[in-house]
């Protein structure tokens, strides 16, 4: 009895493709359990929900800076003020403004009572009742 081989001798008679047919039938199969389960996933009930807008803080004309260093000095829009007067003069000619403007008071946080309730009497006196303490966030040291 005779056995035949068959041996192959030359490139061409290799298959070297790769069968897609498998790939292309798990394809289908995919996009229709997508399409199928898109539907569920999207609700039908038709629900008018409020808009949330985040307002950005900004530093608007009608503020008025004031910064109080570690040491007390006073700046009134970046500006140092050394004097006194000088101070309640222009924060008198600040007031004027229609509407009347807000103060933003920027402290150190080690920074003497002193030198703030000196600003605050003069924003009192000149008719600013509109007063803001810029702080910082408060870090979240759990993370």
């Amino acid at each position: 009895m005779a056995v035949l081989m068959h041996t192959y001798d030359r490139a061409e008679d290799l298959h070297t493709a790769i069968n897609t047919t498998p790939l292309v039938d798990v394809m289908m199969v995919l996009l229709i359990i997508f399409l199928i389960t898109m539907p569920a996933i999207t609700t039908s009930l038709i629900i008018d929900l409020p808009d949330e807008r985040q307002q950005i803080n900004e530093i608007k004309p009608e503020h008025i800076l004031l910064s109080i260093d570690l040491q007390g000095n006073i700046y009134l829009f970046d500006r140092r003020i050394t004097d006194k007067e000088d101070l309640r003069q222009k924060i008198h000619v600040l007031s004027n403004q229609e509407p009347p403007p807000s103060v933003q008071i920027f402290a150190d946080a080690a920074t003497k009572f002193e030198s703030i309730g000196m600003v605050l009497q003069m924003l009192k006196s000149a008719g600013l009742t509109i007063v803001h303490f810029v702080t910082e966030p408060e870090s979240d040291s759990s993370s």
